[in-house]
């Protein structure tokens, strides 16, 4: 059955009374069953021709997140390629931020809109948090499953190449994937195609 993931999911924050003003929810029509992957970003664009689902074109989320894929070796070209792949990309938070760093409320007050996109995928195998606050967010939803943190504190460089689980689901933790700089750090970018070409192998 194919599902239209902002209605879905504007459904869902009207039924539990969050406000829906300003934010921006993936926008794609999908079967919840083909995807295995979600990447959790930090938070959507001040701009919402800039978001991931967006299709104006040079649309800044996927100007550094195409490239990202392709030196991973996954031969991408918008977002439609990534859905097509099982891959369904969503943020932690769902407003812009107003500042440099996200607001913690709003981290909390969205946290039950990302705990239902996940449960919305009946057969996701891997969760990939894309900086920090993406897996400060999961590490909230675990912890009130299962009373302890899906990924242990520490910098993403020492920790990232080990092995986390989330019951059966593998979790990776990386980094931000989108901003003006990220294509400019070079070490960083080769970690996080590192990581999505990790990820693709563990799929096969």
């Amino acid at each position: 059955m194919f599902i239209n993931t902002k209605d879905y999911l504007l459904n869902f924050m009207k039924g539990q009374n969050l406000p829906a003003e300003g934010v921006q929810l993936p926008e794609a029509v999908i079967d919840p069953d083909l995807i295995q992957v979600v990447m959790i970003s930090e938070a959507p664009p001040h701009d919402s021709n800039d978001y991931f689902y967006s299709r104006a074109e040079n649309a800044d989320s996927m100007k550094t997140t195409l490239p990202l894929f392709q030196n991973a070796g996954v031969s991408v070209k918008g977002i439609d390629d990534i859905l097509q792949l099982g891959i369904y990309i969503t943020t932690a938070v769902k407003t812009p931020k107003s500042g440099y760093d996200v607001d913690p409320e709003k981290l909390r007050e969205h946290l039950p809109v990302l705990e239902h996109e996940i449960e919305m995928l009946p057969n996701v195998k891997v969760i990939m948090l894309m900086g920090d606050v993406a897996k400060k967010a999961f590490n909230m939803i675990a912890k009130n499953r299962t009373r302890k943190n899906a990924i242990p504190s520490g910098s993403t460089y020492k920790i990232r190449n080990d092995e986390f689980y989330y019951g059966k689901v593998r979790v990776f933790p990386s980094y931000i994937m989108t901003g003006g700089n990220i294509l400019i750090e070079k070490s960083k970018c080769a970690m996080i195609s590192d990581d999505i070409r990790r990820m693709m192998e563990y799929l096969k």
